[in-house]
């Protein structure tokens, strides 16, 4: 199989399986790729760093397939994981800061231990916006002081998004076969639409979430971002399962798949029933990009589904905040660096916030405003302002939220245009999947997301599967090598 840095996970899997390329040559074809365009050239800046057991892995994996075949559709394939996902390896894990600059994590998160069962080859680690984004009122998005700006493949001058920048732009830049992003608002949704890719912000509880730096237990969760919805579809299967580290993935047992494939087909917009979103979410779109979506619109209804236009989200002008995330996330925080080895110095996210303002003029860019705000929280979740904020926002976004909506219409799913719906769906604890959906005239990128009920991934694949065979839509970004 010639080098073809777009091709799909199966695409690679029938060219190992036939002997035409092995693991090892396609994880060289991808690091001559990222030597080419992510510090050189147009300075994509997605990649915060490479395994340095990459090659050894595949060649281990080669050598194993030779002896007693392939573990699965992952077996060989080359696979990027933000910085903020746990690797018990010889990369760090730093959120993008530098305060963690240093910091090696004790184990595998759950969800690397299930790419690594699965036969992928980790890459590397992806930069990202510092912290998840959860540091600075006015933080850019792919900026990390670690890291510095990654830039966005379709052109330096769009939006990168964020947080899962690095993951979003290394994908679309073609630097590995697919990635692993995480969200606890629009952080893969976002990134996946400004960077013309598909990416799955999965209900919370269907992956675990161990060994992943938290922004807010109510509303993380790791998920794919791929080129194609079959990758997306193949990776959710692999990182699903019942933890017992975290308690939120027991809801999912029953309810999760280790394959999705199946539910794949062309067909699977007949006798769908999608709800238009529009009213304040369409104003955030300018007049190309509100084109584009009604020109998505069309296409559902051309490829058979029941397109109820337009639908109205009783909650949607609700008074909502971020004040649950500042409860969170200090108690998340100081948890997760409670795992790192003991010689590690940096224990809370006061040890941050004093590590920061030493080195000011490295470390803090933009400021660290949210991080003092959060610091300011009590840590202990027992504020009854956290506590009533965190009860409404379940019942705004959930029961008279997107449960309303789709009722009232017996909807299978809502649809909203470019970067909208993502907040209400994350407090939801709702899953989404975000679609390519064409370009401006100046070759910005443009999705469209759709969103279902907790677990409802089988059926928003299906419909996404569907659009995506209808239209075709996504275009690969031109890089060259000169700057």
């Amino acid at each position: 199989m010639s080098p073809n840095h777009e091709a799909s996970i199966l695409e690679w899997q029938a060219a190992l399986e036939a002997g035409q390329t092995t693991s090892r040559e396609l994880t060289i074809l991808f690091l001559e790729r990222i030597a080419a365009y992510d510090k050189q050239g147009p300075t994509i800046n997605a990649i915060s760093e490479i395994n340095p057991d990459a090659l050894h892995i595949a060649e281990a994996l080669d050598r194993e397939r030779a002896i007693s075949g392939s573990r699965g559709p992952l077996h060989g394939i080359p696979i990027l994981i933000k910085d903020n996902i746990a690797t018990g390896d010889n990369m760090h894990t730093t959120a993008g800061s530098l305060a963690l600059a240093d910091s090696y994590a004790s184990a595998d998160s759950f969800v690397v231990a299930r790419l690594r069962e699965a036969g992928a080859v980790l890459l590397g680690k992806t930069n990202l916006t510092e912290w998840a984004n959860f540091m600075a009122d006015n933080m850019l998005n792919g900026y990390s002081s670690r890291g510095g700006q990654v830039l966005n493949p379709y052109d330096p001058a769009f939006d990168v998004g964020g947080s899962s920048s690095g993951s979003g732009a290394g994908i679309a830049a073609g630097f590995a076969v697919a990635a692993v992003g995480t969200e606890t608002s629009g952080s893969i949704l976002g990134p996946a639409k400004k960077n013309s890719l598909v990416g799955i912000k999965p209900t919370v509880g269907l992956i675990s979430r161990q060994g992943i730096i938290p922004i807010s237990h109510s509303q993380d969760t790791a998920g794919p971002m791929t080129r194609n919805v079959t990758d997306a579809a193949i990776l959710l299967g692999v990182l699903t399962g019942v933890d017992p580290q975290d308690a939120v993935t027991g809801k999912s047992a029953g309810l999760a798949h280790r394959d999705y494939l199946p539910f794949l087909d062309a067909n699977g917009l007949q006798g769908a029933r999608i709800g238009v979103v529009r009213s304040g979410y369409l104003a955030e779109c300018d007049e190309e990009e509100a084109a584009l979506y009604e020109a998505a619109i069309s296409q559902l209804r051309l490829a058979g589904a029941t397109v109820i236009d337009s639908v109205s989200i009783p909650s949607e002008n609700a008074d909502w905040n971020s004040q649950v995330l500042y409860h969170e996330f200090k108690t998340g925080v100081n948890a997760y660096l409670k795992t790192l080895p003991a010689s590690f110095p940096i224990r809370t996210l006061k040890d941050i916030v004093a590590f920061n303002r030493k080195h000011e003029a490295r470390a803090l860019r933009f400021g660290q405003s949210v991080l003092e705000q959060s610091e300011q929280t009590s840590g202990t979740l027992t504020d009854p302002a956290y506590l009533r904020q965190r009860l409404y926002d379940l019942e705004m976004s959930q029961r008279q939220g997107i449960d309303a909506a789709l009722k009232e219409h017996a909807l299978d799913a809502l649809l909203f245009p470019g970067d909208t719906g993502c907040d209400i769906a994350a407090k939801a604890g709702y899953p989404s999947i975000a679609l390519p959906a064409g370009y401006t005239a100046q070759g910005k990128p443009f999705g469209i997301m759709l969103t279902g009920l907790a677990f409802s991934e089988p059926a928003l694949l299906r419909m996404g599967y569907a659009y995506e065979q209808a239209t075709l839509l996504r275009v690969p970004p031109v890089l060259t090598e000169q700057a």
